[in-house]
């Protein structure tokens, strides 16, 4: 083994998984969806651009069992049902929300290089 290369701890196989949640897309828009306090689920549905009822379901599922969201019923007919941000969660809206902002500010000239990219 090189010196440069450690062998892989369990903690970062474990840091590698959380990461893989937080960072994958759909998690990260609900999260940034979820900055202004809780929504109910149509209301993420009709604010997460092409997010199937499906994903949005097992997204909010995964979120709520890592302990960055909170389901709570309301007893109306029919039930309504509101997710939002635990204190944990929120500690990421801070990234979250950096990540967002850099991919706004540089989607031009991602397109660009990738248009240059494609011409090769």
């Amino acid at each position: 083994m090189s010196p440069t290369h450690k062998p892989v701890r369990h903690d970062a196989c474990e840091a590698r998984e959380i990461l893989n949640r937080v960072g994958d897309k759909w998690s990260i828009y609900t999260i940034a969806m979820l900055r202004d306090g809780p929504q109910r689920f149509s209301q993420l549905k009709r604010a997460i651009a092409g997010i199937s009822q499906r994903m949005l379901t097992l997204t909010l599922r995964s979120l709520e069992r890592d302990g960055l969201v909170t389901r709570t019923v309301h007893p109306t007919v029919p039930p309504s049902v509101e997710y939002a941000l635990t204190a944990l969660g929120r500690t990421l809206l801070e990234p979250v929300m950096a990540l967002v902002a850099w991919a706004d500010r540089n989607q031009r000239r991602i397109r660009q290089a990738r248009e240059r990219f494609d011409r090769r």
